[in-house]
């Protein structure tokens, strides 16, 4: 199938997005946190909030980029160039500073599903290092030459969401002990954050040797 990317940038693809989608973050701090006040019903709701919001990124990034590459090859190649950097500044990050997964304890008001679901919903689309992040990370596994760029990135984008969203639905149904292992074990978060930089790091230097010797 032509919008399929091909075996080799399927699994690197497969292993960058299972290493975000445990990496804790904003939205996993959210279901997480929803989860631990409200119960499993809130968490699933927030992680299916959390997951339209990517749906949307997805779709908005898959147009966009392929409006610039419609435009210009040059300016493609100049935002996966800058795509580039960011991924770097994300595995510096996360070297230095290391992942968060801010989980108070403290009472909250119980809010209705809906509103959980519309909360999630709303700090994902508002939350610009999200959009930033698929405008920069999916055109890395296309190629400004390649004439099914625009199903490729859809592909990929749906592929990120259907990967994730069953890993997240776990972590809410077991949301107690992940949430007490996570904190109790502060190796076991640092080797995330190596990783999750290995990955950034690699994709981005990748690009730019590519670039440098064409």
């Amino acid at each position: 199938m032509a919008y399929i990317p091909d075996y080799a940038t399927l699994l690197a693809f497969t292993a960058a997005a299972l290493v975000l989608t445990v990496t804790p973050g904003p939205d996993m701090t959210l279901f997480m946190s929803k989860t631990l006040t409200q119960g499993r019903r809130a968490g699933l709701a927030a992680v299916f909030g959390a997951t339209c919001g990517l749906i949307l990124h997805t779709v908005l990034a898959a147009i966009g980029v392929s409006a610039l590459l419609s435009a210009s090859a040059l300016a493609f190649t100049v935002l996966k160039i800058v795509g580039a950097a960011y991924l770097i500044y994300l595995a510096v990050q996360a070297v230095r500073n290391g992942c968060s997964l801010a989980l108070e304890a403290a009472s909250v008001k119980r809010q209705p599903i809906h509103r959980v679901w519309l909360q999630a919903l709303g700090i994902n689309i508002l939350n610009p290092k999200i959009v930033l992040f698929f405008v920069t990370f999916l055109p890395q596994f296309v190629s400004a030459a390649d004439p099914n760029a625009t199903g490729k990135l859809m592909f990929l984008g749906f592929y990120f969401v259907v990967l994730g969203m069953p890993i997240c639905a776990a972590m809410v149904l077991g949301a107690s002990a992940f949430a007490r292992f996570l904190k109790s074990s502060p190796k076991f978060m640092r080797a995330f954050d190596w990783a999750f930089a290995g990955i950034m790091g690699t994709f981005a230097l990748k690009l730019l040797v590519a670039k440098a010797n064409s």
